[in-house]
């Protein structure tokens, strides 16, 4: 029985579908789209997070610099305004602290400083920053002035009656201090005078400075920002405008987009898109032609297959019933060859647009194992079927069933346009490449339609061999995988044809030699 609810906290925890209550299922349509709605901003959020801009990625290069030079450039500015702010100011203390220097004489061999009235208040008079002064004697006894300043060391090229300024601290304020070496007798230690002054006023000074440099860059910043994300998606509007393009387009439409008015940055893209275009273009329509090609070459074995049934099905001569079974077969035999001769040439089609394997194949091995298998069907034709080999691995990199599709197809073309009675040679040798021959000595091809034969489905006219026309040009496909070649030549003395495969070389190494043919280097005993 549907369970009843009548709340919407019913409603999110129940798992059934049911409700006898109205108010009840409502509650439940409206939590289920709720959770729908969350779950699919959820997902967006997550590619959107997963996806790249090329504008955020540019703006981000931009600004990240400039937000992290900002706070450098205020540390920088700050000691910039302390440096300036100090300057003036050092010079009036520099002045002050000499003026209390000509204050020292030496009495009875006592320092002595006469501090009048007069340039007490010439000292004290600042109102916004407070003045010490000391002046130590020949053993670093207080002379005069404040205790707090504390004595530094001279500096190792003391100069007399020069001003020396360093920063201090008197009871927890920070202050300027400048201070002066004298020598009021060669045969004594020096005279210390110091005179420190707290940092109101520069701090003041330093503050103005800062504020009037950093101040307008909280308006220039937002502007900055403000031109290069206008500028950015003035840059970035062409590829707008070439997406807007693309999702315009009907999928049959393959012409390539104009590039006038185009900025020259954004030209490659589009032209590599054109490129791209006009391979999908060309790769269609050979697919289409392939297909009309396939049909029309299925259309006959299969209309073949269907009058053999009908007749074998009229017939009541058992030896009638069998001929027309024996010709069924025939051709089945001939179909099924044509659909895995369509299905090789699809499959080195699409290794062209992805991986495929690739490893170390002995070519010599394969094309000794190829002949080996048609053997039988040589000898049914009384064909010489042979094979001559280098004796050594010849090594091409490759996909091996691939390179075994490519020998078969050779082979077979051979042993069936050789005439009974006939001569056919596999060849490998070795050279600066791989090569790949197979010689027959059948009526041969007219040198004008030796580019030709390897078109898909093309047969040479006059010719009773049974055939689909797909075998070499299977094998033209899968040497151009390889990075080779197939082309066909008159045989010896003209007569014949020979199918010549070459493909890069692969040299092995003593050790891979060893590896595949270790019965080579066997001592004799």
């Amino acid at each position: 029985m549907p369970s009843r609810c009548m709340s919407i906290a019913c409603a999110r925890s129940s798992s059934r579908a049911a409700y006898t209550s109205t108010p009840c299922a409502d509650s439940a349509t409206v939590w289920t789209g709720r959770m729908a709605l969350s779950d699919r901003l959820l997902r967006r959020k997550q590619e959107e997070a997963e996806s790249q801009s090329v504008f955020g990625e540019i703006l981000d290069w931009m600004l990240m610099p400039l937000l992290l030079i900002w706070p450098l450039s205020v540390i920088l500015i700050q000691g910039v305004a302390n440096s300036i702010a100090d300057d003036p100011y050092d010079k009036a203390l520099a002045e002050n602290t000499l003026a209390i220097a000509r204050l020292v004489s030496v009495r009875a061999d006592r320092i002595k400083v006469d501090i009048t009235p007069q340039v007490r208040s010439i000292l004290y008079r600042d109102e916004s920053d407070t003045l010490f002064y000391q002046v130590l004697g020949f053993n670093n006894e207080l002379v005069a002035g404040e205790i707090a300043i504390h004595w530094v060391d001279p500096p190792l090229k003391l100069e007399y009656e020069k001003p020396y300024f360093r920063d201090g601290e008197i009871r927890g304020e920070e202050v300027r201090i400048a201070y002066v070496y004298l020598k009021p007798l060669p045969d004594r230690d020096p005279v210390l005078v110091q005179m420190a002054e707290t940092r109101n006023k520069r701090n003041a000074l330093a503050s103005r400075i800062i504020s009037g440099v950093t101040l307008p860059q909280f308006a220039i910043i937002p502007l900055a920002v403000l031109l290069v994300w206008v500028g950015l998606s003035r840059g970035i509007a062409p590829l707008n405008r070439f997406g807007k393009a693309i999702r315009r387009r009907l999928p049959t439409d393959l012409s390539p987009i104009p590039t006038s008015g185009v900025p020259e940055e954004v030209k490659p893209v589009i032209h590599a898109f054109n490129d791209m275009m006009a391979r999908l273009e060309q790769n269609l329509q050979g697919q289409q032609r392939f297909i009309g090609d396939a049909a029309h070459q299925m259309r006959t074995p299969l209309t073949g297959l269907k009058m053999q049934t009908e007749l074998a099905l009229q017939e009541t001569d058992p030896e009638l019933i069998r001929a027309s079974l024996r010709n069924i077969a025939e051709s089945a035999d001939r179909a099924a060859r044509l659909i895995n001769q369509l299905l090789t040439l699809a499959r080195a089609e699409a290794s062209h647009e992805k991986s495929h394997t690739i490893e170390l194949v002995d070519l010599e091995a394969l094309a000794r194992e190829a002949t080996l298998e048609w053997l039988p069907a040589a000898m049914e034709k009384r064909i010489d079927l042979g094979f001559e080999g280098t004796g050594w691995p010849l090594q091409v990199s490759g996909n091996p069933l691939l390179l075994r599709e490519l020998i078969v197809n050779l082979i077979d073309n051979a042993v069936k346009y050789t005439p009974t009675g006939g001569r056919i040679t596999v060849r490998t040798r070795a050279s600066e490449f791989a090569v790949l021959e197979v010689e027959d000595d059948g009526p041969g091809i007219p040198e004008d339609e030796r580019d030709l034969i390897f078109e898909r489905f093309y047969r040479v006219l006059g010719n009773e061999a049974q055939g689909s026309g797909l075998g070499l040009a299977i094998a033209r496909e899968i040497a151009e995988l390889h990075r080779g070649s197939v082309q066909l030549k008159a045989g010896p003395d003209g007569r014949g044809t020979l199918a010549q495969a070459v493909f890069p070389r692969r040299r092995f190494t003593i050790s891979a030699l060893l590896a595949q043919s270790p019965e080579k280097f066997q001592p004799s005993l």
